[in-house]
């Protein structure tokens, strides 16, 4: 759970998801990426429909806070351990609702805020059970640095991404460029799951993505929402 401020407002959101729900391969340039190349149930083909996958809420951290390498990782003796920084535009939904239509979704978000989905391909690459674990570890999730409502926003079609680490940007795009609009994603995912308030829906993430180490700091920033920092370290065994 975090707590956010609400752009243009003194209140804050409290962030205590009953689910979040992650889009893979929504940017065509990601799906080229060559760390991809191997991925568990990943193919080079532009996908027909969301590829949807679930990641847990104990991945919510804030600004400022620090993504923890876990010590566990050591054990598997991967010969190169990559955790990659993924910056994604994500949003909030407003109310419980389900199957909409891609007319009614924005009248059913609360906000859109930045969304770094830190992955450990190890283990996404060789879980059989596919990118959950890999996805939902402690800390994985840091989102911020606030949610800033629709129409304060503009159109979150057009919004400038850029993902930075250690100051320089190995990140960057528009979410125009993503395969499968907000209203269509989010409508196709309400005909499969029931949202409820406070839920978190992350859009996806262009190409370029890449590895974290210890001591890095990475940044997401969305044009309109603002930068999203955080700190690296590893846990100690």
């Amino acid at each position: 759970m975090i707590e956010l401020p609400v752009a243009g407002t003194r209140e804050t959101c409290r962030l205590n998801p009953s689910k979040i729900i992650a889009l893979g391969l929504n940017y065509r340039d990601h799906i080229a990426d060559e760390v991809m190349k191997d991925m568990n149930g990943h193919t080079r083909e532009q996908p027909k429909e969301p590829v949807l996958f679930a990641m847990t809420p104990n991945v919510l951290i804030g600004p400022g806070e620090e993504i923890v390498i876990p010590a566990f990782l050591d054990d598997y003796g991967f010969d190169e351990l990559r955790i990659d920084y993924e910056g994604e535009l994500a949003l909030i939904i407003k109310d419980r609702c389900r199957n909409l239509r891609p007319e009614e979704v924005y009248g059913h978000i609360l906000g859109f805020t930045c969304f770094n989905d830190v992955s450990c391909r190890n283990i996404q690459k060789t879980d059989p059970s596919g990118w959950f674990r890999g996805k939902s570890l402690d800390t994985f999730g840091p989102a911020g640095p606030e949610i800033v409502p629709l129409e304060r926003l503009g159109d979150p079609q057009a919004l400038d991404i850029e993902t930075r680490v250690n100051g320089a940007a190995v990140q960057k795009s528009n979410t125009a460029m993503m395969l499968f609009t907000i209203p269509e994603l989010v409508s196709f995912i309400s005909r499969q799951f029931t949202l409820e308030a406070g839920d978190l829906i992350s859009t996806g993430t262009p190409g370029g993505v890449g590895p974290l180490h210890p001591g890095d700091i990475v940044e997401v920033e969305i044009s309109g929402i603002g930068t999203l920092v955080n700190g690296v370290r590893k846990e100690k065994g």
